[in-house]
């Protein structure tokens, strides 16, 4: 599919839509919660066409939304499952779902039983992931990574933080930011933002002392609290959600956040750049997750869908994020590029994990 054919298909999506709802009867049902924006029509379109399931789409505007809708089915299904004995749960069951849920909440939704493993054997295409993505979805019953763990999730596409900036306030400067580390040159100082976030943060800053985002027991890093005051003497604000429009206003020269933000706003705005820093960055994912009795051969279908060779090249290339399973370069237009400009920065990133409760107290007593 070439971007020519790929904008085409819009105008076939609404009508594929429509002819859906006229076949639904013979259909299969699949119900499917994700974000907005992440998902490209056309390829919505494809699967209906191919599949011959009946999609039931809903969009959310935030991972909270979506993770307050997996409590919201965990409430439906204990109120069937409880229901009268005479009464099979099979009769009363809603059709199968799935959600796409980031990587950060797994562990959440694991305790709280909202999700069920993923019988990893129905698909197709679960060999072909490298096993930095089958381990980043291993975990036990607690939520813990754990070689020997259940499958709970499905990467089908992934991020990571970046430096977004402003090209002409570095050119009078004479250089260009590459690393974390930029971040403390006394030229900044109140001329960036960073996220509302204290792994995300704190996580970069153990990355300029070469250590690990998911380092435990930061007490013994001495010098890391100094470290920590120095970064906060160049920040401008703090804040996850609008960290773009100040550097659009020149109100800031450059600004930590995720590639999910700022690959569209790249495409929107010639006078920012980015960047993925040397030393590697923080790794996001996002993931099909399975609700409590809803698996089924028609979410398997869906799951084995995006991680087709075509479908996740699609995926890569006309969305802000990148499938793990990309074959193939993107084009020099494709701004999801800038994720894989060097393999090495991307060994040297890692996926936020679960930490232990008194390194999240050395968190929080350090934020």
């Amino acid at each position: 599919m070439d971007r020519r054919v790929f904008l085409q298909t819009l105008s076939a999506v609404a009508l594929s839509q429509l002819l859906g709802a006229c076949q639904q009867n013979n259909r299969s049902s699949l119900g499917i919660n994700c974000l907005q924006k992440t998902l490209p029509p056309p390829l919505i379109g494809k699967f209906r066409s191919e599949s011959q399931v009946s999609l039931q789409m809903t969009f959310q505007s935030s991972p909270q939304e979506i993770f307050s809708q997996l409590e919201r089915w965990h409430e439906e299904t204990q109120s069937l499952t409880s229901k009268d004995s005479n009464e099979t749960v099979s009769e009363s069951m809603p059709p199968a779902r799935l959600a796409s849920l980031g990587d950060y909440w797994l562990t959440q939704a694991i305790q709280k039983e909202l999700i069920q493993p993923i019988n990893v054997e129905a698909l197709s295409r679960w060999p072909a992931l490298d096993p930095k993505w089958q381990q980043l979805v291993r975990r036990d019953r607690k939520g813990n990574p754990s070689q020997d763990g259940e499958v709970w999730g499905a990467p089908y596409r992934w991020g990571a933080t970046l430096i977004v900036y402003r090209p002409d306030k570095f050119q009078k400067l004479g250089w260009q930011p590459q690393d974390w580390s930029d971040l403390w040159r006394p030229e900044l100082q109140g001329r960036i933002s960073l996220l509302n976030q204290p792994r995300e943060i704190i996580g970069l800053t153990l990355k300029k002392l070469k250590q690990s985002y998911n380092k435990e027991n930061l007490e013994s890093l001495s010098e890391l609290p100094e470290e920590l005051n120095r970064l906060h003497r160049q920040v401008l604000f703090y804040d996850s959600t609008h960290y773009l429009e100040p550097l659009i206003l020149e109100d800031t020269w450059a600004a930590v956040g995720w590639s999910s933000d700022i690959l569209p706003a790249l495409a929107q705005e010639p006078d920012l750049a980015a960047v993925l820093p040397i030393s590697g960055t923080a790794l996001w994912a996002d993931l099909w997750v399975q609700p409590q009795i809803s698996q089924s051969e028609t979410s398997n279908r869906w799951i084995d869908f995006w991680w087709e060779e075509a479908i996740a090249n699609n995926l890569s290339e006309f969305s802000a994020a990148i499938s793990p399973l990309l074959s193939q370069a993107l084009s020099d237009k494709s701004k999801s590029q800038l994720l894989m400009v060097d393999p090495d920065r991307y060994k040297r990133s890692e996926f936020l994990l679960p930490l232990s409760a008194k390194t999240l107290g050395q968190y929080q007593n350090l934020w």
